[in-house]
């Protein structure tokens, strides 16, 4: 497969039965490899939620093909491998908690694996770690901020020692610090631990700190480089109906009015840089 650790072929997706209905998704081909953090971005019914449900198998493409691993996911055997090599964290972290305890709640995935008791409090223990959430283990997850909630979240999902995470906007609902934790959190995992992110996302500032961008637009893919070869072409970008990050459009706006800066800032100490260099 390429090397590729998901490889889509091909890859399309109706919604109902209607040979006429209008494709979600159509002739979507892309490989991610293993360790890289992808930042997925389009507006509201560009595909990009659907292609993250086709990931994991929650939905199986009405046509082409999605491997994980070289596992195609239309395999009705292989469906519980796909799952636990790909864990989904969604929107809502309310909708996603089960228990009444926090560390309960990390260990619900792990338990129904059928994974041994010691196993699973190791494995509780190192992913409320790995998100920061230790010491609120014996905690009561409504309790719990927003950015918490999630963490905890992606702490139920880590227990299940995943290799990719796909995140299906997962810091919609929550304040800046509650997303700027679960972002920490984020880049962390694809740094530190060496898991595949596969992020969606609708805040720019976000998608930054990915390693690559990819942007669809009525179900197909339009744009796919890193953060600075994307946001640096403003018109482009805008014409599928999305934004720039603030800085990345103080930069175009500079250079609208003829002062030389470069065009693919993305962060405000580049800005500084950049203004710098003027003199």
């Amino acid at each position: 497969m390429d090397n590729f650790f998901i490889k889509t072929k091909n890859l399309t997706y109706i919604y109902g039965k209607e040979k006429n209905s209008k494709p979600a998704l159509k002739n979507i081909d892309v490989g991610i490899k293993k360790g890289e953090f992808v930042a997925i971005l389009g507006e509201n019914g560009s595909g990009k939620s659907t292609f993250a449900r086709l990931l994991n198998a929650l939905i199986i493409p009405t046509d082409g093909e999605v491997f994980i691993k070289g596992i195609n996911t239309k395999d009705s055997t292989k469906v519980w491998d796909i799952r636990q090599t790909v864990g989904m964290v969604f929107q809502n972290p309310d909708n996603q908690l089960v228990a009444t305890i926090v560390e309960d709640d990390v260990a619900f995935g792990p338990e129904n694996l059928g994974i041994k008791p010691d196993e699973i409090r190791k494995r509780v223990d190192m992913a409320l770690k790995a998100v920061d959430m230790y010491e609120y283990r014996f905690k009561e997850p409504h309790r719990l901020s927003g950015g918490q909630k999630q963490r905890v979240a992606i702490a139920g999902i880590i227990a299940m020692k995943p290799e990719c995470i796909v995140l299906d906007e997962p810091t919609a609902m929550l304040d800046p610090l509650g997303r700027s934790e679960v972002m920490e959190t984020i880049v962390r995992l694809n740094k530190e631990e060496g898991i595949t992110i596969i992020l969606i996302t609708h805040f720019m500032e976000e998608a930054v700190l990915a390693d690559r961008v990819i942007v669809m637009s009525k179900g197909e893919i339009k744009m796919d480089g890193t953060p600075k070869s994307v946001f640096s072409d403003v018109e482009k970008i805008r014409s599928y109906g999305l934004d720039v990050p603030q800085v990345t459009e103080l930069s175009y706006l500079l250079r609208q009015d003829g002062i030389n800066i470069p065009p693919d800032i993305l962060t405000v100490d580049e800005m500084v840089d950049g203004l710098c260099q003027l003199k």
